[in-house]
């Protein structure tokens, strides 16, 4: 029994120590860049050893991918976005109105985790071409597979139009739900994310549903 608790105690302890040094990456990526910062800041930061990033991550740039799966996510637990209790309450609503408003609101958080970092990946992208393959630009789009997802089954449901195809609305949704769009509104105009989800919801409804 004791070996067991000395286990749980290790793997938590683990688990927080990945937290921080994320935690810390994040930050500092924030603050000075991705191609400013170097790992020694990260685990001054985070209050640990250089060693411990690498035993850890490997490398800076496996450091940044796993931030934005986190920041994405929301927690570090291994369950895709579609799996996610949001999107699942999301698609289960009964009628077209309430999946697309429930796909919105779950959308929203996402979106305002992910802001911080937006220009640091786009940067880090740009200028590190190992960086970039990570995101393979020839491989399906993780975003659009599950705007293509809701679409399939928002369109499919009471009161949805019968003149628009999954694709279309995917499409759209994909459009209207993106970080670009996000930033513009939130960032650069000021709006809340509350206003942004109510305007989204407004502009989506009659180009989505009956």
């Amino acid at each position: 029994m004791s070996a067991v608790k000395g286990t749980n105690k290790r793997a938590l302890k683990a688990q927080e120590t990945r937290r921080r040094i994320l935690a810390a990456a994040g930050e500092l990526f924030v603050e000075q860049g991705y191609g400013a910062t170097n790992l020694q800041e990260i685990a001054a930061r985070a209050g640990v050893a250089v060693q411990t990033i690498y035993f850890t991550f490997g490398n800076k740039r496996t450091l940044l991918k796993e931030l934005v799966d986190v920041t994405i996510a929301g927690d570090d637990e291994p369950v895709a976005t579609m799996e996610r209790e949001w999107f699942r309450t999301a698609m289960a609503a009964a009628t077209a109105q309430k999946h697309l408003r429930a796909h919105i609101a779950g959308t929203r958080p996402v979106l305002e985790r992910i802001a911080p970092i937006h220009k640091v990946i786009e940067t880090a992208a740009a200028t590190d071409p190992e960086v970039a393959a990570m995101w393979p630009a020839d491989q399906p789009d993780p975003r659009y597979t599950v705007q293509l997802r809701t679409a399939t089954a928002l369109m499919s449901k009471p009161g949805a139009r019968q003149d628009v195809s999954p694709e279309e609305a995917a499409d759209l949704l994909y459009g209207m739900l993106s970080t670009e769009l996000f930033l513009l509104l939130v960032r650069t105009r000021g709006w809340t994310a509350q206003r942004w989800e109510d305007w989204v919801y407004a502009t989506l409804l009659p180009q989505l549903c009956a």
